[in-house]
């Protein structure tokens, strides 16, 4: 009998430490799952599907929750492209490999459930944790180049992230939306125009971002979080976006959030919302709705699969008063800390989807009518001598002569690596010195990988910023105590923390490489934004 009376014990005990974890949201019931050591809450809608007279406006936020939310189910992505993987048949197997486990590529050939009907967020934490602790919230952007993306593909980061923090004694809370994209991507969060901005309807993706926020800042705390310790974290679009949310609404965060940990990603030189008029011409052609005398409410009526185009988060006079740079120099950014870095090699991944360039001539021609279209030719002489066709000043970097795929490939990698990601990091963290904690990286990570070298997303990969950002998280500082110092970057002094080989010890040098090249880009781009 007391065998069977502790049987009984043992199961009650066991059922109470698997028992599926619960949460209270107004008067709704949140019920998610426990996967292993962490406790997830999936798919919780936190705005009214966007559809119909909904599409191309600002999401509209639901009222208090009613009735009960099975949460345990990723919710579907928002509309986005197919993209083709750039590499097949042409990189070695083990830079294929390498690759193909970016976000960006690994999805390629998968079927993906889409839908509109997509603005969801997700809470994931320790499975110990519950509404009376009090943690640090890491809220995550994602990155796919602003092309794809979606929550369900960062769910093994995700849980990496929280079960690192448990094992740091450092634990966070942490969550991630979906949204309608930033740039370039679906007309549904980026439409340009006329009529988009006598509406006052663009740059809905930041719109969509703010809502996720304003979620987390009213109910995180249910689940365990502080709404008073908010650090955003993205890599590549997702470090873009955290940037356009530093600058939007003229700086201001509404407390939403407090620190920013941005891998690959600053702003971007952008125009007015206003030239995007030929991309909305085309889809207002394309869709039937030309002709129409309302076509903004004529293009919310036709078939979403019609809408595929994409755009860049352009300024409205809204969200985004003026173009991104200019801000930056006006002061007009959010003063928080933040970290900010680049992969050495940022531009091969990219470069390969422009093998088919193997010219002076057609170089020439991508860079004046792709990256800076207004700016007269014999403006942009000096860009030819900056960046040449010589194998050992291309990327990857201090390689010689190895990894030329094509003639202009390591140069075209190095141009749009500095002109995309580098230039604009240093140009962003030199503007805000002086104004707020800074600190800032550079990974020279798997430099071996046969024509990517350390590619944009190789830090992610090898799980390289995992323990600072959990560390910077809680106490808005990334170092964590082992190695050297990682010391503060100031415009007078711009040290960068340089993660060379793995399982080497970090350095620290200057943020002064390739300065006449950085200066040229940002300085041109500044004076033509696409």
């Amino acid at each position: 009998m007391l065998l069977l009376a502790l049987v009984g014990f043992t199961g009650l005990l066991c059922a109470s430490v698997i028992a599926d974890p619960v949460v209270k949201l107004d008067n709704a019931t949140i019920s998610g799952f426990n996967d292993d050591s962490v406790s997830k809450f999936l798919g919780i809608p936190y705005a009214y599907p966007p559809t119909g007279q909904l599409r191309f406006r600002p999401p509209k936020e639901l009222g208090p929750y009613k009735s009960p939310i099975n949460a345990t189910v990723y919710g579907p992505a928002c509309p986005q492209q197919k993209l083709d993987s750039p590499f097949a048949g042409v990189l070695p197997s083990n830079a294929t490999a390498l690759l193909r486990l970016s976000p960006l590529f690994k999805d390629a050939a998968a079927a993906l459930a889409e839908s509109e009907d997509c603005l969801s967020i997700n809470v994931l934490r320790p499975s110990f944790v519950d509404a009376s602790h009090k943690l640090p919230v890491v809220v995550v952007r994602y990155a796919c180049g602003f092309e794809v993306g979606y929550t369900e593909q960062y769910d093994g980061q995700a849980v990496r992230i929280v079960q690192r923090s448990v094992k740091l004694n450092q634990p966070v809370v942490l969550v991630h939306m979906n949204y309608r994209y930033v740039s370039v991507l679906l007309t549904f969060g980026f439409l340009g125009g006329k009529e988009v901005y006598d509406e006052g309807v663009g740059n809905l993706g930041l719109v969509d971002q703010r809502a996720a926020l304003r979620w987390v800042n009213k109910y995180i705390g249910q689940f365990g979080g502080d709404n008073s310790k908010v650090t955003l974290w993205g890599e590549s679009a997702g470090a873009i976006s955290i940037a356009m949310q530093m600058l939007a609404y003229g700086g201001d965060t509404s407390g939403y959030f407090h620190a920013a940990f941005m891998q690959s990603g600053a702003t971007l030189p952008v125009g007015s919302i206003k030239e995007g008029q030929v991309y909305y011409d085309f889809i207002v052609e394309q869709t039937g709705c030309k002709g129409n005398p309302d076509t903004l409410n004529c293009l919310r009526r036709v078939d979403y699969s019609s809408l595929a185009l994409a755009y860049v988060p352009r300024a409205d006079g809204l969200i985004l008063t003026d173009d991104p740079h200019k801000l930056v120099q006006s002061g007009l950014v959010a003063k928080i800390p933040i970290v900010s870095g680049n992969c050495d090699d940022e531009g091969t991944a990219f470069a390969l989807s422009s093998r088919n360039i193997t010219s002076e001539d057609q170089f020439r021609e991508y860079v004046n009518q792709f990256w800076i279209p207004k700016a007269p030719a014999k403006e942009l002489e000096p860009l030819w001598s900056l960046y040449t066709s010589n194998l050992p000043e291309g990327s990857p970097f201090n390689t010689g002569y190895l990894n030329g795929l094509t003639r202009q490939f390591k140069r075209m990698a190095a141009f749009q690596g500095d002109a995309f990601f580098q230039a604009p990091r240093r140009f962003f963290l030199k503007n805000l010195s002086g104004k707020q904690k800074i600190w800032s990286y550079l990974a020279k990570q798997l430099k071996w990988v046969p024509y990517l070298g350390s590619f944009h997303f190789s830090d992610l990969l090898v799980n390289l910023t995992d323990d600072y950002l959990i560390n910077f998280a809680n106490k808005h500082d990334p170092n964590i105590g082992n190695g050297p110092a990682w010391p503060e970057y100031t415009a007078e002094n711009p040290q960068l923390y340089t993660f060379p080989t793995l399982g080497s010890t970090p350095t620290v040098i200057l943020d002064n490489y390739r300065a006449e090249q950085f200066e040229f880009l940002t300085n041109i781009s500044l004076k033509y934004p696409n």
